[in-house]
């Protein structure tokens, strides 16, 4: 039960990061910017989310995990009142960073608590039940944005995130028990992993695959309504279909990472990737194509997630906790330029440009994947010998 609770508060945090995405031409009309504008505040979310998570996850190492939590939903309150009140594009960014840095301290320690209140063995299915949370912003919470948006205002959305959240702190308040905090591991300590090439390498594929992936996604919504044509009802719809699909990849993914390896997987699903995000692009003006197309890319986009972390932790299993942080740092850091990159193109290219530059970016995460690969093969020949 305890876990589950984490689980609906990370679904809760989750919908702040991903409903935006869903909702950026509405935001942008009533804020008075350009969508390109709009897209920054996505940017500044992932370089906050990036940057202040580590850093606040070192400086609070010792605090109660029960309390942190209260903290983080706190802060997380605050930034949901400040994007209500606010009619400004200035306090709107301020806003963001605030819910960026809650969401990501909320969700390093929800994950780490429910470890902890997991039974023996159940340690795994504990992370990913808090995870799965997380991942249904994506198919509920930006549909559902979309829809409460489109019949209401999309203020509507973030006042009832906040209202939530202080229910949320009642609940959490109640029913999960203290948690000790941990020794401190230095962000030096954390960078250090960097030093070394076969990681760096792989962190790498991490930023070009989700790099590629936000240049399209981050102006998704106006992508449909204005270059395909399609219905309010057909945008909320696909959105629905795209998150359910990227449910299904993951955990798809996951089972492609036991069943056919790590280089399989990871080539596989990034050449689908990038294909079919030319393939949406070239097909964007037919809502027939559109839909299934849709679909396919938040498959393999998804499905390339498990992977990537199977890569990583079999690279450094003793150092497992720190190079997911990092990958999770790396992955926000890519969001944020793909979208500063899908802005710079919205400004000065058709709408259709960003499904083609994000082909070519997830594209470019073949070549680090490929070097990644062979090095870990060579490492595992050494090993043997």
């Amino acid at each position: 039960m305890k876990i589950y609770i984490l689980a609906i508060i990370s679904f809760l945090v989750g919908t702040s990061e991903f409903v935006i995405s869903g909702i950026l031409d509405m935001l942008a009309n009533d804020v008075g910017v350009s969508l390109a504008a709009a897209g920054q505040l996505i940017t500044v979310y992932s370089l906050a989310y990036a940057i202040g998570t580590p850093i606040l996850i070192a400086v609070t190492a010792r605090m109660d995990r029960k309390k942190l939590m209260l903290w983080a939903l706190s802060l997380f309150f605050i930034g949901n009142l400040i994007t209500v009140l606010t009619s400004g594009y200035a306090l709107l960014l301020g806003a963001r960073i605030i819910l960026a840095i809650s969401t990501g301290v909320f969700m390093v320690v929800a994950l780490t608590v429910a470890a902890k209140l997991a039974r023996p063995g159940k340690q795994g299915s504990a992370i990913a039940t808090v995870l799965l949370g997380f991942n249904l912003a994506l198919i509920l919470g930006v549909p559902l944005g979309r829809i409460i948006a489109g019949s209401y205002d999309w203020k509507i959305i973030f006042s009832g995130i906040g209202l939530l959240s202080l229910l949320a702190m009642i609940v959490l308040m109640l029913m999960i028990p203290k948690s000790e905090g941990e020794a401190p591991v230095p962000i030096r300590q954390q960078l250090a992993l960097l030093k070394n090439p076969r990681i760096s390498i792989a962190l790498s594929v991490g930023f070009f695959w989700i790099f590629g992936y936000m240049i399209l996604y981050t102006y998704i919504t106006p992508f449909l309504l204005t270059v395909t044509g399609m219905s309010e009802r057909m945008v909320s719809i696909g959105l629905f279909a795209f998150g359910l699909a990227s449910l299904l990849g993951s955990q798809v993914g996951g089972y492609g990472v036991d069943k056919w390896g790590i280089p399989r997987t990871m080539i596989g699903s990034l050449i689908f990737h990038s294909g079919i995000l030319f393939l949406l692009t070239a097909l964007s003006h037919s809502t027939l194509f559109v839909l299934p197309l849709l679909m396919l890319w938040s498959f393999f986009a998804w499905f390339t997630g498990p992977v990537q972390m199977g890569n990583l932790i079999s690279m450094a299993p003793q150092a497992s906790g720190i190079i997911l942080s990092l990958n999770n740092s790396i992955v926000q850091l890519g969001m944020a330029v793909g979208a500063v990159v899908g802005g710079v193109i919205v400004e000065n290219m058709p709408l259709t440009a960003v499904g083609w530059f994000g082909g070519i970016g997830v594209a470019i995460a073949i070549i680090p994947a490929i070097f990644s690969l062979s090095m870990r093969r060579k490492s595992a020949l050494a090993e043997q010998k």
